[in-house]
């Protein structure tokens, strides 16, 4: 047998051997991943589902290919299409947001944060940043992206009543520290922040405020929540795939000065960011144009359903946070757990119940306290983007009493949650096929 011949021969025995069976079980757990979730009660306020037509985006072309820079300005060649999608982006997100700048290049919100960080700052300055205890991002963190750029920072003070931060304090804080910026936002982002008050502040200072929007970006979207570059925000960050159900990447928007908004978009690219994965942005613009169509209901929806969910917690026994104000006015609800065990114990008896949400610190819980904190955060971004509504948040509240109080068996809990699951299996607020077909036989004729 020739050396050839024998190299052939190995080829195909590895082909046929232990490396396929590799590959192959990766198939395995994406499908076992899928039923998971297809059986399970989403809750993570966190994530989503995209629309079929974004998904679609996806599998493209598009995700194989570079394109540094802007477009008309690229670093490669074959941009022609690219750039046409990517200004397509921009127009649909100004539109959305009714902002004049729009950078839909960071591929995820964490990247969009630190570009701004890269943008507007250097080593040594200040930020004025949320507490994580009091729901604040870890890249807002000194272990975060805010540390790693070397940046000093201070705390906007945290109001446990409203579960935001407090005007009065914040503008204090502002006045005196004279921060190089302001950052507000959260991840516990139960209520809107009083942006107006600290903008005034941040204006004696000459900060500009820079408005983290991640879990709340399809409600500002959809015009629920708060307008924030109408309320002082310069620019707005944020994910992609939370209240604002499509990929996961990120985006920046403003409504900046000429310098500022150069500043950002340097500090995007070639500060934190080379080629910017050009099919999630597809995936992106898809998602921005039905939310303009879609998104005031939907926004609607969420916040209706986690209003629901909160009020039917609390009649059951639970601590839901921000009582005095309706438990919420977002996508999310947070709950006090100590009486029950705590946030990770209570998390991972309702996995096991088939209820996925995640443990979460509470405005008292110390740093130590991450692995192990005193609460459980809960959304309901998902549950209402496949058709559920306040009838099935009081099955949920349910569910998760008879778990977490009533300590009944897991296997139950687990086959009822399926059960209920299985009769919401298609995603709402969407293109749906049947339009997308017509749509492309029209334009192919």
């Amino acid at each position: 047998m020739s050396q050839s011949s024998r190299a052939a021969e190995t080829d195909v025995h590895h082909a046929s051997g232990s490396g396929l069976s590799t590959a192959m079980r990766f198939r395995e757990l994406a499908q076992r991943n899928n039923a998971l979730f297809r059986e399970s009660i989403p809750l993570i306020a966190s994530e989503n589902l995209m629309s079929p037509l974004a998904m679609e985006m996806l599998l493209s072309d598009f995700g194989f290919r570079y394109a540094e820079g802007l477009p008309g300005h690229r670093y490669y060649q074959g941009n022609e299409i690219v750039d046409q999608m990517e200004e397509l982006v921009v127009e649909l997100g100004k539109k959305l947001f009714n902002a004049k700048q729009v950078d839909p290049r960071p591929i995820s919100g964490t990247i969009a944060n630190m570009g701004v960080i890269y943008g507007l700052t250097s080593p040594g300055d200040l930020i004025a940043t949320p507490a994580l205890a009091g729901g604040g991002h870890i890249s807002a963190a000194e272990f975060g992206a805010v540390g790693f750029r070397g940046l000093k920072r201070v705390e906007l003070p945290f109001d446990p009543e409203t579960m935001t931060v407090d005007p009065a304090g914040a503008a204090s804080v502002i006045r005196r520290e004279r921060p190089k910026v302001v950052l507000v936002g959260q991840s516990v982002f139960l209520f809107p922040a009083p942006l107006k008050e600290i903008s005034e502040a941040a204006r004696d200072t000459g900060s500009p405020v820079w408005y983290d929007g991640a879990h709340v970006l399809g409600l500002i979207a959809g015009k629920k929540f708060q307008d924030p570059l109408r309320e002082g925000a310069e620019v707005i960050t944020g994910s992609t795939h939370k209240t604002l159900p499509g990929p996961q990447h990120g985006i920046a928007v403003g409504n900046a000065s000429e310098d500022t908004w150069k500043r950002i978009q340097r500090g995007m690219f070639p500060g934190v960011l080379s080629n910017h994965h050009l099919n999630t942005m597809a995936a992106l613009g898809v998602t921005l144009a039905e939310e303009l169509e879609f998104g005031e209901k939907y926004a609607t929806d969420i916040i209706r359903n986690s209003q629901a969910l909160g009020e039917e917690l609390h009649s059951l026994g639970f601590k839901v946070l921000g009582e005095k104000l309706g438990f919420t006015k977002s996508h999310t609800i947070a709950v006090d757990i100590r009486a029950q065990g705590g946030g990770k114990l209570v998390a991972e008896t309702l996995e096991r119940c088939g209820i996925i949400l995640n443990k979460n610190m509470l405005p008292d819980d110390d740093s130590k306290k991450s692995q192990n904190p005193s609460g459980i955060r809960i959304g309901t971004p998902e549950v209402t983007r496949i058709g559920m509504g306040p009838s099935e948040m009081k099955e949920i509240a349910s569910l998760i009493h008879r778990a977490v109080i009533k300590r009944e068996d897991p296997a139950t809990i687990r086959k009822e949650a399926a059960d209920l699951k299985k009769r919401f299996n298609q995603v709402k607020y969407c293109f749906g096929k049947l339009e997308a077909y017509r749509y492309f036989r029209l334009m192919e004729e």
